[in-house]
């Protein structure tokens, strides 16, 4: 977003939520209280701005700054945004009420990964990057700190918790085997000597094709390269890789096919088949049964997807239990509104759908 884009942004927000004028200073208007600490009209701004930049939402710098489509950007990311900012806050002041803090080495150690990861070899290059978001370095170190607490909180109180039992694992492998099965395959080598459909009631031209598809299967068996023969004789698109095909999933095949090639073996050539498209032969490069992974090698994978569900469900858990023992005083109707939208959202997603 530039820099006009970025005013007209600010000129509507200050239109939705006007901060109260008192002589000639502006005293910050703030939004809501979380266990009184104060969440402002600035900090809205910032986070909506930045959310239209994650979502990637182009806002045309010459329209009006009242118009629909820069309101219903707004309207769009806000809910979600106060339900961010609400939940940060939660887990900030939990942090702070274990003990948990930013050390200065550590501070310092962030602040050269992110020079170096940017290539802001130099402190006026740092700097620079500082302005240019609009930030100072105590900014970086609160934000720094802020996001660190929130982590922490996370692991220790919530993901740190959460374990599966040996039981739970074995329910879920045996409900979801085909998660752990690769199917059954081949790779196949083919030669085409094609009939075209206009003449496929020309008696005479369909022997010939017959005859000389039975002659290239008679050199493939009696041990002419196959590769070879399909790259001067075949009729198919497949003659510029000699013939090569896959690999396939055999579910993926036509059941004549898949019932001619099942029994086959690595190495073998088919009889000549009639096929809508001429006579085909194939040749099987690689014929790979269907696999499943025993328990003991999927156990890993198995534990991943079971506690991705169960860390979700788990801190959607506590960060209930946060809201309800804090004190949230909501100072903006239609905020507290878009927070209520949010949450709803959120809710309704993590809802699985009625069987």
């Amino acid at each position: 977003m530039n820099n006009t884009a970025r005013l007209r942004t600010g000129l509507v927000l200050a239109l939705l939520v006007s901060p109260v004028l008192l002589g000639a200073e502006i005293i910050e208007q703030i939004l809501v209280k979380v266990n009184g600490e104060i969440f402002t009209k600035t900090d809205l701004e910032t986070r909506q701005v930045q959310a239209m930049r994650q979502r990637g939402i182009q806002l045309d710098p010459k329209s009006d700054p009242t118009d629909a489509q820069l309101r219903q950007a707004l309207n769009t990311v806000t809910p979600q945004v106060m339900v961010e900012a609400v939940t940060e806050m939660l887990l900030v002041q939990r942090g702070k009420e274990l003990g948990y803090k930013l050390g200065d080495d550590q501070f310092k150690q962030i602040v050269d990964n992110i020079r170096k990861e940017n290539k802001l070899d130099t402190d006026e290059k740092f700097q620079a990057a500082l302005k240019q978001e609009n930030m100072t370095i105590a900014d970086l170190r609160r934000q720094v700190e802020r996001s660190i607490l929130v982590q922490r909180v996370e692991s220790v109180e919530v993901f740190g918790k959460v374990a599966i039992s040996e039981d739970e694992a074995r329910r879920y492998y045996n409900a979801h085997l085909e998660e752990f099965t690769t199917p059954a395959a081949v790779t196949l080598r083919e030669i085409l000597v094609a009939v075209p459909a206009d003449k496929a009631s020309d008696a005479a031209q369909d022997a010939a094709a017959k005859a000389k598809a039975d002659d290239l299967r008679a050199r493939a068996v009696a041990g002419e390269n196959y590769m070879k023969l399909a790259e001067e004789s075949s009729d198919a698109p497949s003659k510029a890789n000699a013939g090569l095909i896959g690999p396939i999933s055999m579910s993926d095949l036509s059941p004549d096919l898949r019932t001619l090639i099942e029994p086959m073996k690595n190495g073998e050539v088919s009889p000549v088949i009639r096929t809508a498209r001429g006579y085909q032969i194939f040749k099987i490069e690689t014929l790979s049964a269907s696999q499943t992974l025993p328990f003991e090698q999927a156990r890993e994978q198995i534990g991943d997807r079971i506690v991705t569900g169960k860390r979700k469900d788990e801190f959607d858990k506590y960060l209930a239990k946060l809201r309800a023992q804090a004190i949230i005083e909501w100072k903006n109707p239609d905020i507290k509104k878009a927070f209520e939208e949010g949450l709803a959202e959120q809710t309704k997603q993590a809802t699985p759908p009625a069987q």
